[in-house]
């Protein structure tokens, strides 16, 4: 890894940590946020998946609009560090935790 590439991991981590702490006060169901990239092709390769507890979480969560607000807040933090997110149907996913 490049020190570029070691620096926008930094970053990253930072960055996906403030949204974690937000979701897990004021989402139900909310359990944690992780990332994947291809430094080669940043930040197109971005994908930020957040995880819940169920099912249902993901449902009241996009039934309620909550889904387009941590969509939004994702992509502003990363912002503020320069990071573009340019297709946020796409790089960020929602999962059930297993």
């Amino acid at each position: 890894m490049k020190k570029s590439d070691k620096k926008i991991e930094k970053q990253l981590c930072k960055t996906l940590t403030e949204v974690c702490e937000f979701a897990l006060e004021d989402i139900n169901g909310y359990q944690w946020i992780t990332h994947r990239v291809k430094f080669d092709s940043f930040p197109k390769s971005l994908v930020v998946t957040c995880a819940f507890a169920s099912q249902k979480h993901i449902d009241e969560l996009i039934e309620s609009g909550q889904a387009a607000l941590l969509k939004k807040l994702i992509m502003e933090k990363l912002n503020e560090v320069n990071i573009k997110i340019d297709d946020a149907n796409k790089q960020i996913k929602w999962m059930v935790e297993a």
